[in-house]
């Protein structure tokens, strides 16, 4: 007897287990599949910081968060309505996120006495009636996955690994997803191990198969492609999108690209995704610290590239008196801060947006630099491109603000056309530019073009602009080692108006107001976008007025922000931080903007802002 299909619109699908048990990989191909498909997605990974962890341990649990729809949406989702948990530890974990009547798929096989001790369970919740509430299907995943492959000349041990491609091949029957995508990768992964490759195809389609005849699952799910604009898609992670977008840049200011890095979790992959692509012209630089990282990077800048370093806060604390020389010596520089949970080592794997406060003033003395923040995993290819035409145009260090949340998590990305990414121009200098009273001509490395205030770049070995280089202050025009207090206080003060004057470089901010009858103004940066979008939707739909506005340009902040966050009677600033950007615009503007702050290494669901934003809309 065929089974039911039923039409959803969307789904939230969580995979939990240990985190040798292959859920990355799972929610990735899971992932995968659905963007060929043509569902909009987000996604959240979220993985303990310990290589590994105890085994069956709640610090051991490893998730992946996966929203699907067939429209466009912009969160992760706020709980999942389906959670497979591979092991106690993995519904212990997550159960409280489940909403009742949401189905689980719980590992019957893990579930011993050892294991549920280990987290503190009695009496199997199983058993006990804990999960009464929910729609629960008990598949022993492990002894499945093992009966399947006793066929292969493979241990017990390779085989019982294999349970998390069982898992996902009952998923994909669910949801009426195509594997093939993932057997090609398998065959790939796996190359040089065939036996491995027959193995997890096998669990794969075991998975399949026992969705497809097991009593157990009467539906069968099928949610619609997308309808979005026309054009060729990928799915991508801000790690690998920002990698693309400074490719991008390095390609359209014809520059070498040069990345410095030192490897540092979140930022990490920046530096993999482009050491696979040489023929680019990038140059991947795996330094021995991170000071050396950006050392070499503001060299490579010196000498004619496209200079970038990428890390996380504790990186960026130990770059800051490097950047300050690139303030000095101003030349252009590319800083990305893939932001984590701190003080200190904190929460390495989780989420959040304390660095701004570092990225404005993380450094002595009077040291500008120009500060941007992506909102999306795809939006980190264009923030990507926006650092390095600010950073050449005006030969400025720029800190490209990213986060756990954005590198690690995936959207469908539409690829641009060349034609539509911005040019960026790059002149060097080439000749002598001053001349004398007795009408010799010189070279002056610090005379400035009157619309962006940069000084010239010029290549060293150029004949004829030899120049001074290094952090002692500089004389203005000539270049020269100057410490007359007179000079010291212009050449402050251009520094400055330099970062200033890139507010007349980049767009006004504007207000998502669609009635025009808001008296609430909802203002974001980073990857609040989602949240904050989701929330705002919610809200419209209930049919209150409320206005969203979200920031890029973090310093130089756009030029009317003031004017417009004075024409609505109340700002909120939801942040993951206690409350950086809102303290930066109450001393700037004087206005009293209400901060909605939370720091627990995961970014805001949609339902608690709607909550907290509902609540100042009716009471405005």
């Amino acid at each position: 007897m065929a089974k039911q299909v039923r039409q959803l619109d969307r789904v939230v699908i969580r995979f939990a287990g240990d985190s040798g048990d292959g859920m990355q990989l799972t929610g990735d191909r899971f992932t995968a599949e659905s963007a060929q498909l043509g569902n909009d997605l987000s996604t959240l990974p979220n993985f303990p910081a310990e290589i590994r962890a105890p085994a069956g341990t709640l610090p051991g649990v490893s998730s992946f968060q996966l929203h699907f729809a067939d429209y466009d949406i912009l969160t992760p989702g706020d709980a999942p309505n389906v959670l497979v948990a591979m092991n106690p530890a993995a519904l212990k974990a997550n159960l409280a996120d489940v909403p009742r009547a949401a189905e689980i798929i719980v590992n019957t096989d893990e579930f011993t006495k050892r294991n549920l001790a280990k987290v503190g369970y009695d009496v199997s919740p199983l058993e006990d009636g804990t999960l009464d509430a929910y729609a629960v299907h008990e598949v022993p995943l492990t002894s499945l996955t093992v009966k399947a492959l006793e066929s292969f000349d493979i241990s017990k041990k390779d085989a019982e690994r294999s349970k998390n491609m069982f898992a996902l091949g009952l998923l994909s029957w669910m949801y009426n997803r195509s594997v093939e995508g993932t057997e090609a990768f398998l065959r790939k992964k796996f190359a040089s191990r065939p036996e491995l490759v027959e193995a997890n195809v096998t669990a794969l389609k075991a998975g399949w198969n026992y969705g497809e005849t097991t009593e157990d699952f009467a539906v069968q799910y099928e949610v619609k492609p997308a309808k979005l604009p026309a054009g060729t898609y990928r799915n991508i992670t801000g790690n690998t999108a920002l990698a693309y977008g400074l490719i991008a840049a390095s390609v359209r200011a014809g520059l070498p690209l040069f990345l410095g890095a030192y490897p540092i979790t979140p930022a990490s992959d920046v530096l993999h995704e482009l050491s696979k692509h040489k023929k680019f012209g990038v140059l991947t630089f795996q330094a021995e610290d991170e000071i050396a990282a950006v050392g070499a990077a503001l060299g490579a800048s010196y000498g004619g590239a496209l200079g970038v370093t990428s890390t996380s806060g504790p990186g960026v604390a130990l770059k800051g008196e490097t950047i300050g020389l690139a303030v000095m010596q101003e030349l252009p520089l590319v800083i990305c801060d893939i932001q984590r949970a701190g003080p200190s080592t904190g929460m390495p794997t989780k989420t959040e947006q304390a660095d701004l406060n570092m990225a404005l003033y993380g450094r002595h003395g009077e040291s500008p630099a120009a500060v941007i923040a992506a909102s999306s995993p795809s939006d980190c290819f264009y923030a990507a491109i926006e650092a390095a035409r600010i950073a050449v145009t005006y030969r400025v260090p720029v800190l490209l603000l990213s986060d756990g949340y954005l590198a690690n998590g995936s959207e469908p990305w539409r690829l641009p056309k060349v034609a539509e990414l911005p040019e960026i121009t790059v002149d060097f200098a080439t000749a002598h530019n001053h001349e004398n009273e007795d009408g010799s001509t010189e070279f002056w490395p610090y005379l400035r073009d009157p619309e962006t205030l940069a000084r010239p770049w010029a290549i060293p070995g150029t004949p004829g602009l030899e120049h001074r280089i290094g952090g002692i202050e500089k004389a203005d025009g000539t270049g020269n080692i100057s410490y007359d207090p007179a000079n010291h206080d212009t050449m402050v003060r251009l520094r400055q108006a330099k970062v200033d004057a890139i507010a007349r470089d980049i767009p006004d901010l504007v207000a998502d107001d669609p009635s025009g009858e808001a008296r609430v103004l909802v203002l974001g940066w980073g990857s609040t976008y989602g949240p904050i979008g989701a929330a705002v939707r919610r809200i419209r739909d209930k049919g209150h007025h409320i206005a969203q506005a979200h920031l890029r340009h973090l310093n130089p902040l756009p030029a009317n922000t003031e004017a417009l966050l004075r024409s609505y009677d109340k700002v909120v600033v939801p942040e993951m931080n206690l409350g950086q950007l809102s303290q930066l615009l109450r001393g700037r503007f004087l206005i009293d903007v209400i901060g909605y702050n939370k720091v627990r290494g995961l970014p805001f669901t949609a339902g608690e802002l709607e909550s907290a934003l509902e609540e100042i809309v009716k009471n405005v």
